[in-house]
């Protein structure tokens, strides 16, 4: 090791001390004034500080950047902690982060860009601008793949194609054309929210197409040149670093960069926020027209009765924060192994924030952040806060009428956290998730409770759970699990039927290895498909998530295919059975498993 590495290496342990002494002296947040001045952000900027610090270390987060829009004007901007530890490089304005999904807006900006020069119907076949694509489809008589139901995650795309995604050296994103050749649609396209990477990196390949040249030069010349975003790119291994238990990791290389692989800044994406706030101009430049921005940013999915209160324009999410007394709030975040982003905008009054982090422990920390800073800059601006906290929920029911019921709920479902048994008590449900236990109260009004049962036995309340009730209703021909939380309605399950299971398909019961190189990133240390209660049942685990047990039922259509059952993302695609006699293998997300011991 040379002295320069040995003193940078002390330098930054003797910073990393400091920080902590220094952090160590802010136990209590900031005192709240009475009223915030109009237009003064010092408060919001004291106490998101403070919040930052307190998250940072509470959740071994190395590097986090934040930034505060105000119309035109890029009003706070700061760096907490480390870029670089090991160069004692501090966190800043220009820090450059990987931002995951956030990735899908400026690709849905850009696929609006080519809509407006009239190269683009965003309501024809994908087809037609992506020559080559076509995937198969079990639904007679759907609509077609559009730009428009690809940007509003209606398509009916599968969600990934696992084959190629993580690691390695990544091929062309045009290459999935051919590689989802032979897979099946997971719904008919305009039928239900499917989050899908695939469909937007798809939507990218036919971007790259239409512009003739590559997406990443293109994204640079349609948006980041004339924004003057300096700091990004679309990257598939950038050269940056990034956090794991404040450990430094190299970035895992990405294929699919119109779904993900946008690295940028604080400081570049307040411009891209400020030029939507303006309705697309950034200075004497029109980047979109008003009217086309709009379009983005009004709810695409009011039709769709399965969606039930999620609401998302194209590219936007308009769900999961907790401003709603300041209007919609446009957001995206943005999800890898190691790092966080999120990004959120009040149009309504002006106000955008965006914080960014380097560490896998930032998830929950970057939302919370970002929700307190839109929060307290909407009151600063506006004089604007937050409703008063509702009324406490009804008390949980104790009669026989409200338990006479609960052997009707007795069944498999499928949920938001994979497949859930539930099963009838005297008094309550009992369900079984992730390997853990809950007890569902029943309420009035056919709702329930839901309480954490403590090594299995003792149920306690936890605060996540504490404003959530779940029911029970048939919308169509499912008999679905809806989520009600601070007046939303959410679909959170569906309940299942076991269906005969073909006799070959028995056979491929079994423990299962991935054939060749394995994805990068979290790759499952165990993969099963077995049979419990009439049910064929796919099971995975990840040694960096010890007890987490991933568990899908699988419904048979065939004597070599089956569907992940249930509804939303990652629902209803394709397992197949391939091989001959000794040899059984699965084909799924472009995957090859073996059954071991074949």
């Amino acid at each position: 090791m040379s002295l320069k590495s040995v003193l940078h290496r002390q330098a930054s342990r003797l910073l990393l001390a400091l920080a902590v002494a220094v952090l160590a002296g802010c136990a209590s947040a900031p005192p709240k004034p009475a009223e915030l001045a109009r237009g003064d952000y010092r408060y919001a900027r004291d106490y998101i500080s403070w919040l930052i610090e307190r998250e940072m270390r509470a959740n071994d987060i190395t590097g986090l950047s934040v930034g505060l829009v105000d119309g035109q004007q890029l009003v706070w901007a700061e760096g907490f902690g480390f870029e670089d530890v090991e160069k004692a490089v501090a966190a800043s304005a220009h820090t450059r982060y990987r931002l995951g999904s956030i990735a899908k807006v400026l690709t849905a900006t850009a696929a609006m860009q080519l809509a407006e020069q009239g190269r683009m119907d965003i309501d024809r076949p994908l087809a037609d601008y992506l020559p080559g694509f076509a995937i198969r489809s079990r639904f007679p008589g759907a609509g077609p793949v559009t730009p428009r139901n690809i940007m509003h995650h209606h398509s009916g795309l599968p969600s990934n194609h696992l084959n190629g995604m993580l690691g390695g050296e990544p091929a062309p994103i045009a290459s999935l054309v051919g590689a989802v050749r032979e897979d099946y649609l997971a719904y008919p396209p305009d039928f239900i929210f499917s989050y899908s990477n695939l469909a937007y990196t798809l939507l990218g390949a036919s971007i790259e197409h239409m512009a003739g040249m590559p997406f990443a030069r293109h994204m640079q010349r349609s948006l980041f040149e004339p924004l003057g975003m300096r700091d990004s790119s679309f990257e598939s291994r950038p050269a940056l670093k990034e956090y794991r238990k404040g450990q430094a990791v190299e970035p895992i290389a990405l294929r699919d960069l119109p779904s993900g692989g946008l690295v940028s800044s604080v400081e570049d994406i307040s411009r891209f926020m400020r030029m939507v706030l303006a309705e697309g101009r950034a200075g004497d430049r029109q980047i979109i027209r008003p009217e086309t921005l709009a379009e983005m940013l009004r709810p695409q999915n009011e039709h769709v009765a399965l969606d039930l209160d999620m609401r998302i324009g194209l590219g936007w999410m308009f769900n999961g924060l907790g401003v709603h007394h300041g209007g919609p709030v446009p957001n995206h975040g943005g999800t890898l192994l190691d790092s966080h982003s999120l990004m959120a905008l009040l149009p309504e009054h002006d106000l955008g924030v965006v914080v960014m982090a380097n560490s896998g422990s930032a998830q929950a920390s970057v939302k919370k952040i970002v929700t307190e800073l839109l929060t307290l800059a909407l009151e600063a601006k506006t004089g604007l806060r937050p409703p008063p906290e509702p009324a406490p929920v009804a008390s949980r029911a104790t009669d026989a009428a409200a338990a006479a019921d609960l052997s009707d709920y007795e069944a498999w479902y499928d949920s938001m956290v994979g497949l859930v048994r539930v099963n009838a008590g005297d008094t309550s449900l009992e369900a079984e998730a992730l390997g853990h236990t809950f007890q569902l109260d029943p309420l009035a009004g056919g709702r329930f409770g839901l309480r954490y049962k403590l090594f299995g036995l003792i149920p306690v309340s936890v605060a996540l759970f504490d404003d959530l009730r779940v029911s029970m209703t048939n919308i169509g021909e499912h008999e679905v699990l809806v989520g009600h939380i601070a007046g939303h309605r959410m679909l959170v399950g569906q309940r299942l039927e076991p269906s005969p299971i073909p006799r070959k398909l028995l056979d491929y019961v079994g423990e299962y290895e991935i054939v060749g190189t394995p994805p990068g990133g979290m790759v499952p240390d165990r993969l099963a498909l077995r049979l419990e209660g009439g049910l064929l049942v796919g099971e995975c685990s990840f040694s960096q998530m010890p007890g987490f047990v991933l568990r899908a039922a699988l419904q048979p259509i065939s004597e070599t295919e089956a569907i992940i059952s249930g509804l939303g993302t990652g629902k209803g695609e394709t397992l197949r059975v391939v091989g001959g006699e000794g040899e059984r293998r699965l084909l799924y997300s472009g995957l090859e498993l073996r059954r071991k011991g074949d």
